[in-house]
């Protein structure tokens, strides 16, 4: 816990250290509160008032000393807070902008987004509200205990051999609560992402739920999913805070007991003023060490909560970044080589890629074609280096991209995918993310060409028009063509496209094509295609299928070979010629 805090603190790591050791210092005030009110109990009950005087300012003191102490206190553990808040999001943030592209899964991106939120926030209040008692609570007990020994050594035997048993069943409490707060964890971050989706996607959920209210379907399982871990985290709470009580408790029984057993031993026996004393004093011992336990094991909820918390930040900090070479080495060109790759997603998982080679020549074009899950998404993706291969290599300019930093081979690249996302902010402002120097007639003519000024002309912002986040305030083929003006800005020698007019109208299908056409030999391109158009524009065709390249060649040479590919066009073909039959016209 306190390895992922000073993490999450980095260089203001100090102030925890610091604020720990005032926390002891304030438990060690505590407990010599309760050292100075023995001899102050003893004199008032033995009538000697003149000297009880003495030990009262004493103790006053010590109480205010205490006091003025735990302000001191509360103010370093509230500046901890602010600290972990305030570092801990930066240096989670720049963790998690170091990690590959293809760690960005939606159940990953979700975790994040509820760490960086309630995980945050329920780690802040640690040192704020919680550490200051427990921390105190444990180490007062321990002043208390060395009291016990001197007064009645098999009082402090026994406070000694309880405290061991009483981590025992703390530490069997917390396990028993962690599986359930793991689970109402995820099923919290669940919820959230199902709530930020169901705002999201209203225009999709509207034009197809029915009149039993479907469209809320799957929100109301997530509420219902996590108020029933919800259900099972309080049951379990409850069942862990009664046994830490009844823990507390029976150690307060015992030492009870070793008090009783004293007396016993001396039953008929006249007890002398100062025995009567000492078993007055025993018992205030015994109340003054089990109090702070009490408090101790009262916070034990929330320290597992937080501690889950952390566990699931030291497991993401424990997630690692590609990594990057010593001596990086630069391109020579802007060819792409791929050398026998093989790539799975995880150990263990089915291969998706298998023996895979290729050369795309600089300023060539290279389409890649090949029905869904044969891979080709997949070998787009590690020539941006998304991941690294399980075997073999994938070359930039001949140079392996493992031997390439990440500000070098982002230059190299520009990327269109068809899940390109725009942030909240003008047009201008997301097509300037490929190049934020890039000056208004530079933003204008990529707009042109990407077919993005005809939204602007439409709009009355023109090219200030807001997007809206994730680009509400569009439609889908608008987004994709401010994506595509906004990697064509960026003016990288290697443009990765991902079928970037597959949402597009017939009309900007036609504008993208020539843009392509005239970015050959210019760039080298490399395309996801389906579209019979994209595909003669080719230098050479791959078709894949199952992770393997079946058929590679110019579109000529495929279309005149037998195989995947002939059969595709012959699709295609088939398809084209279909037409829809007019009332009493044959189909």
């Amino acid at each position: 816990m306190l390895k992922t805090l000073q993490l999450l603190l980095g260089p203001q790591a100090p102030l925890l250290r610091r604020y720990a050791w005032m926390a002891v210092l304030y438990g060690a005030l505590c407990g010599l509160c309760t050292a100075l009110l023995l001899p102050l109990m003893a004199q008032l009950l033995q009538g000697q008032w003149q000297g009880a005087g003495g030990w009262l300012l004493a103790l006053l003191a010590a109480v205010a000393a205490a006091w003025w102490w735990r302000g001191r206190v509360e103010q370093a553990g509230v500046g901890v807070g602010v600290a972990i808040l305030q570092s801990g999001r930066h240096r989670l943030g720049a963790h998690v902008a170091r990690l590959p592209m293809g760690w960005f899964s939606a159940q990953n991106t979700a975790r994040v987004s509820h760490l960086v939120t309630q995980g945050m926030m329920a780690v802040a209040q640690l040192p704020a509200h919680v550490f200051t008692p427990v921390i105190s609570g444990v180490v007062a007990p321990l002043v208390v205990l060395a009291l016990l020994f001197a007064q009645d050594w098999r009082l402090g035997l026994v406070g000694l051999l309880a405290l061991p048993l009483l981590l025992g069943v703390l530490v069997l409490t917390g396990r028993m609560g962690r599986w359930a707060d793991a689970a109402f964890q995820h099923d919290f971050a669940q919820t959230s992402q199902r709530m930020v989706e169901f705002a999201q996607a209203q225009s999709v959920l509207r034009a197809f739920q029915g009149e039993d209210g479907q469209s809320t379907r799957w929100v109301a399982q997530a509420i219902d999913q996590q108020r029933q871990s919800a259900g099972r985290l309080i049951a379990v709470s409850a069942l862990s805070s009664v046994l830490n009580v009844w823990a507390v408790q029976a150690v307060f029984a015992a030492l009870l007991i070793a008090v009783a057993i004293g007396l016993d031993q001396q039953a008929g026996q006249a007890l002398a003023p100062a025995q009567v004393v000492g078993a007055v004093l025993s018992m205030l011992l015994i109340s003054r060490f089990v109090e702070p336990l009490l408090e101790v094991v009262g916070y034990a909820d929330a320290l597992r909560s937080a501690k889950g918390q952390l566990e699931a930040m030291d497991a993401l900090f424990a997630q690692q970044p590609l990594p990057q070479p010593q001596l990086p080495q630069p391109p020579r060109d802007a060819s792409i080589s791929l050398r026998d790759v093989h790539f799975s997603y995880g150990a263990g998982s089915p291969a998706v890629l298998r023996g895979i080679n290729l050369h795309v020549p600089p300023g060539s074009m290279t389409a890649l074609v090949g029905a869904s899950g044969s891979g080709k998404s997949t070998l787009v993706r590690l020539m941006a280096r998304f991941w690294d291969v399980d075997q073999g290599s994938v070359l930039i300019g001949g140079t392996d991209v493992r031997q390439m930093d990440e500000v070098r081979l982002a230059a190299q690249i520009s990327q269109i995918f068809q899940d390109s996302y725009l942030f909240a902010g003008s047009m201008a402002d997301n097509i300037r993310i490929g190049r934020p120097g890039a000056s208004d007639a530079e933003v204008w003519e990529a707009a042109q060409q990407a077919g993005v000024d005809s939204i602007a002309q439409r709009l009355p912002g023109g090219m200030d028009s807001p997007v809206g986040e994730g680009g509400a305030q569009l439609s889908g083929g608008e987004c994709q063509r401010i994506a595509i003006a906004r990697a064509l800005i960026k003016d990288a020698p290697i443009l990765l496209v991902d079928e970037a007019t597959a949402t597009l109208d017939t009309e900007n299908q036609a504008l993208i094509a020539q843009t392509l056409a005239r970015l050959r030999g210019q760039r080298t391109l490399v395309v996801i295609a389906h579209q019979l158009s994209t595909i003669a524009m080719a230098d050479q065709v791959l078709v894949l299928e199952g992770g393997q390249v079946v058929q590679q060649g110019t579109p000529a040479q495929l279309a005149a070979q037998p195989g995947r590919y002939a059969h595709w066009l012959a699709q295609r073909a088939h398809a084209q010629g279909w037409r829809m039959a007019a009332d009493g016209e044959p189909a």
